[in-house]
């Protein structure tokens, strides 16, 4: 077994002193039991060496999940943040998902994509939210790489849209799947923008919301490229929509084999428990 203190190297080629309770942790927010937890822990640390990768023991755990018992739905939530990952690589799988989130950060879409003019330019924006009867421009930003952070030239340059196509809208919002910097965090609370990410605000970070509100994307499925295309090209991004339809709709409605479609409904029912 490693010794308790000792570095590991992060995704960003970083160097971090190795924290057994960040997986403990990690374990029981995807719902495994402290006493679960704890066994995973064990089975990881008696593996886990000086200088190893973050990937390589995030592989350790998913092994150490799959020899637990009935865990196939803690398998897959504990790889929610892979599953957003894979709402790419265009970006709009990301935006699509975003929108139906958006109703739990209080807000209603009113357009995907939509050209607007600015005093200077023409804009591209991704979403446009609507709270009581104001509107927000809101800029998706998705990675599909880890160790990676949004910058300070996104809340830069999200926040010159802002300004150009002033006075159409009453607040900019960022979402993004990988963490953001300390800089751009400065400066978007400076300015007054909001940033929704991973960990970030700690109330309302994405997989927070996620999390709580059993939001998982269709791509915790493990679905293919093809399937995923499927599904966003008709707004089907939340896993647990699935379980709206029987097998045979949704087989008519997506052209998908119906024994697909109940092996998937079967899995997230249980990623649901």
């Amino acid at each position: 077994m490693a010794p308790r203190n000792f570095f590991i190297f992060k995704a960003d080629g970083s160097k971090v002193k190795f924290n057994a309770n960040k997986i403990l942790s990690t374990c029981m927010r995807a719902g495994a039991s402290r006493n679960v937890a704890q066994r995973i822990l064990k089975k990881v640390r008696s593996d886990v060496y000086r200088d190893m990768g973050t990937s390589d023991i995030y592989k350790l755990v998913l092994q150490a999940i799959s020899e637990e018992k009935d865990a196939m739905g803690l398998h897959q939530r504990y790889q929610l943040k892979e599953a957003i990952m894979r709402l790419g690589p265009s970006g709009f799988a990301f935006e699509n998902y975003v929108a139906d989130l958006l109703k739990y950060y209080d807000l209603q879409v009113s357009g995907i994509r939509v050209n607007v003019k600015g005093k200077c330019a023409l804009h591209e924006i991704d979403l446009i939210g609507i709270s009581n009867s104001r509107q927000f421009m809101i800029e998706c930003k998705h990675n599909s790489h880890r160790g990676t952070f949004v910058g300070l030239k996104v809340a830069l340059y999200t926040h010159a849209r802002f300004l150009d196509t002033s006075p159409r809208f009453s607040g900019e919002l960022i979402f993004c799947n990988t963490k953001i910097s300390e800089n751009a965090k400065k400066y978007a609370n400076c300015i007054g923008q909001q940033v929704f990410s991973w960990r970030y605000p700690s109330e309302k970070s994405l997989e927070r919301v996620i999390e709580q509100n059993k939001l998982y994307p269709i791509t915790i499925l493990n679905l293919s490229s093809k399937e995923l295309d499927i599904f966003s090209n008709i707004g089907m991004m939340i896993a647990k929509d699935l379980l709206e339809y029987d097998e045979i709709k949704l087989s008519k409605k997506t052209g998908i084999h119906a024994k697909r479609i109940r092996n998937l409904q079967v899995l997230i029912k249980k990623i649901l428990q």
